[in-house]
């Protein structure tokens, strides 16, 4: 088919080459071919020429990008969650938004999990250590940690991704307490975990890990007066949103010894400043937002966005359809 018929896709960042070759299927693809995500100017230029987009959370899609998308029907995103785009304005616009659920979630679960060990474990000091050549001898004080078998692990938001952690601490023999918006009486029967308050699970925990949505109810769940109800040798793990933690707090926290430390994955400005304080601290492991970064799992993404934008494309309902009131009945 010709190029100048058929519907033409923006993708804002390079993603797996089956994804991409899916999407070629069925659409011309608008690919950006920087590393930098699009400035604003030329997200607009781009958007202004497409029938679908494909934007990745660190997108921002306000009201004047869909403006901008005078063909726009679909804006697909490359992420699970979905705050990054003005989901109201898309649905006065009749723009469909989709997201790629259920395939990162044993992915993110691995990586909170990876993220709890290495800050448990000492081991990026134990690596820089080593390799910075101060391994002179064995000796019984050296870069000591603290025990994950047998602690207490606190998940804050049991959805798929908290039950999947949970499960990975089981084997670790861990105690579990939980809490959510909603108690999960089949979760505790499985799974073997407690339900609390976030307050008791604060006090409690030996490690505290987020996997709750950022909404306005969850923005700075996590602020200095939780910080202080926690543990002096606690560790704090976030795979979830940046904004669900009071990154100040938490700074300051990390600073003064209020808590032990934590394992970060995502901050409340994604790319973090390099000359942000928090990364002058040794007790803090950080990671630039890789929760699902294995080649399965970002393949199966993209392969999830590309279905989502053809069956728009082809006036069906998308499979993982945000804003379903676009779609009077499932078969629409």
């Amino acid at each position: 088919m010709n190029n100048s018929v058929r519907p033409r896709v923006f993708v804002t960042r390079d993603m797996p080459q089956p994804a991409i070759d899916r999407l070629k299927e069925f659409a011309y693809v608008d690919l950006w071919p920087a590393f930098p995500a699009p400035e604003k100017h030329e997200l607009l230029y781009h958007v202004s020429q497409a029938d679908a987009l494909l934007c990745m959370l660190s997108d921002p899609i306000d009201e004047e990008v869909m403006a901008a998308g005078k063909k726009l029907r679909v804006i697909a995103n490359y992420a699970v969650g979905y705050d990054n785009i003005d989901v109201a304005a898309a649905t006065r616009r009749n723009i469909a938004v989709t997201n790629t659920p259920d395939v990162l979630t044993e992915t993110t679960a691995d990586m909170a999990f990876t993220l709890l060990m290495a800050a448990a474990r000492n081991l990026i000091a134990a690596d820089r250590f080593t390799r910075d050549g101060f391994w002179i001898a064995w000796h019984p004080l050296v870069l000591l940690g603290h025990d994950v078998s047998g602690a207490t692990l606190g998940i804050v938001g049991l959805g798929r991704i908290g039950q999947a952690v949970a499960r990975r601490a089981r084997g670790f023999g861990m105690r579990i307490l939980y809490t959510s918006r909603h108690r999960n009486p089949a979760a505790e029967a499985e799974l073997g975990v407690e339900y609390c308050s976030l307050e008791e699970l604060l006090q409690q925990s030996d490690y505290v890990s987020l996997h709750t949505p950022l909404m306005p109810e969850t923005h700075h769940l996590i602020g200095a007066k939780e910080l202080q109800l926690m543990k002096p040798t606690a560790i704090l793990i976030n795979t979830s949103r940046g904004n669900v933690v009071d990154q100040e707090a938490l700074t300051a926290a990390l600073q003064d010894g209020t808590i032990g430390g934590a394992g970060l994955d995502v901050f409340k400005e994604e790319p973090i400043s390099p000359d942000d304080p928090l990364l002058e601290l040794s007790n803090v492991v950080v990671a630039p937002h890789i929760g699902s970064a294995t080649i399965e799992t970002r393949t199966k993404m993209g392969m999830m966005a590309a279905e989502n934008i053809k069956a728009v494309l082809e006036g069906r309902r998308p499979p993982n359809l945000v804003n379903k009131d676009l779609y009077s009945s499932p078969s629409k």
